[in-house]
């Protein structure tokens, strides 16, 4: 029986830990993530105390939420014009959603949620402290980094730098806003102004702008109610104008956009070199399928062939991606798929305030945020980084919820 006990305890401990060292790995390495979520896997299933595990899970609404999803995804697998297996290979894309409850046992200590947090914030620093010497030539590329010759990127395509620096930005942030100690306090703010100055002047990412200012908006609202609101609103357009002027990148980067926008024309085929022109495309075009299908879509793993068929012999570019999470959803299983993402993330954000620090309430409403702005310009969700940063900061804060009676005043 004592042996039992320590095994169970053991198999905790080290679950706990591979929870923790998730968030590190997850702006770092792909490879890492699947083994430490294999080893989380291994962990609860021999870890036992199951009662009081599932007890736990089946009192958080906001950690099953999302299994809502996953549900409907499934029921599109059984129709539809995807070919036999690559529906199930495109359900998989959702996996992460399936481990939410799962990491969420977890974090049920508040001390191992503080380290998780931190442990996302400390590969965050390597990140960008990287990205600055990969730059400056300080840093030479070699097999253990990404080789990319246009943007300083350590560890992840440019897309996703920019959205886990922009959201890291927000982390440090909060961090700082939470310090107890003024060195504390402006190392953290320190952090969030070089992961600002590296999305800006280094690796630029409209999404990762576009989430930023949102986030931005937020946490003034947050502090300082609608006059905090209306304060960063103004500081946003102050600090876009100086870096349209400053930052050569971020200037082109904004002008191009403007551009593509300007001269594209919904009856000429985009010719691929406009990223806004084809996703403009991409857009309209999901739009029609939808329009043909809107209640059961076209199954799940569908789009593709629904969309090839859509733009035969239109000249248009194919392809398998609209880059909108919420077309991707709704052409293949519905718009009832975007109503349930919707409320799973309305769930999430309701649920947000009665988590255990205001800390965690604030970074629970971000990670919303984050989720529900990037969704419109990219499918977040079936991206291993982004849906596993989703599923795992989930998992982290909801941890914490509150029941009334343990709430403080």
């Amino acid at each position: 029986m004592n042996l039992l006990r320590y095994l169970t305890r053991g198999f905790d401990h080290l679950g706990r830990g591979a929870a923790i060292a998730l968030g590190f790995s997850l702006p770092i390495s792909t490879a890492i993530d699947n083994l430490l979520l294999a080893l989380l896997v291994v962990c609860f299933v021999a870890g036992g105390a199951y009662r009081s595990r599932l007890s736990f899970i089946a009192g958080n609404f906001a950690l099953l939420a999302p299994l809502a999803l996953i549900g409907l995804l499934a029921l599109g697998t059984l129709y539809g014009v995807a070919p036999a297996g690559e529906n199930r290979q495109f359900l998989y894309k959702y996996a992460e959603l399936l481990v939410i409850p799962l990491i969420a046992s977890f974090f049920r200590e508040p001390a191992a949620r503080r380290r998780g947090i931190l442990a996302f914030a400390a590969a965050i620093v390597v990140t960008v402290l990287l990205s600055f010497a990969l730059h400056l030539t300080v840093l030479v590329r070699s097999p253990l980094l990404l080789h990319d010759e246009m943007f300083a990127v350590p560890f992840k395509h440019s897309l996703t730098h920019s959205i886990l620096v922009g959201f890291g930005a927000f982390v440090f942030l909060q961090l700082g806003l939470s310090a107890r100690s003024a060195t504390a306090r402006w190392a953290w703010f320190g952090m969030a102004a070089a992961a600002l100055a590296n999305m800006t002047f280094l690796v630029p990412g409209r999404t990762g702008y576009v989430v930023l200012g949102a986030l931005a908006l937020y946490t003034g609202y947050a502090l300082w109610r609608w006059r905090g609101l209306a304060g960063i609103a103004v500081a946003s357009v102050l600090v876009v104008a100086a870096a349209y002027q400053v930052s050569d990148r971020f200037h082109d980067r904004v002008a191009r956009a403007l551009e593509e926008y300007s001269t594209q024309r919904p009856e000429v085929p985009a010719d691929g070199v406009s990223a806004v022109a084809i996703r403009l495309e991409f857009y309209r075009n999901s739009l029609a399928i939808i329009r043909d299908h809107p209640l059961t879509g076209v199954g799940t793993g569908g789009f593709q062939q629904a969309y090839a068929e859509k733009v035969r012999g239109s000249g248009m570019t194919p392809t398998s991606n609209p880059h909108n999470q919420y077309l991707l959803l709704a052409v293949q299983v519905g718009i009832g798929g975007v109503l349930i993402l919707l409320w799973v993330l309305w769930a999430q954000w309701r649920g947000a305030a009665r988590l255990a620090s205001s800390l965690e309430t604030r970074l629970a409403h971000g990670l919303v945020l984050m989720i529900a702005v990037g969704c419109m310009f990219n499918a977040l969700l079936i991206d291993h980084t982004e849906g596993l940063l989703y599923a795992w900061l989930t998992a982290l804060l909801h941890a914490g919820l509150q029941r009334d009676e343990n709430r403080p005043a």
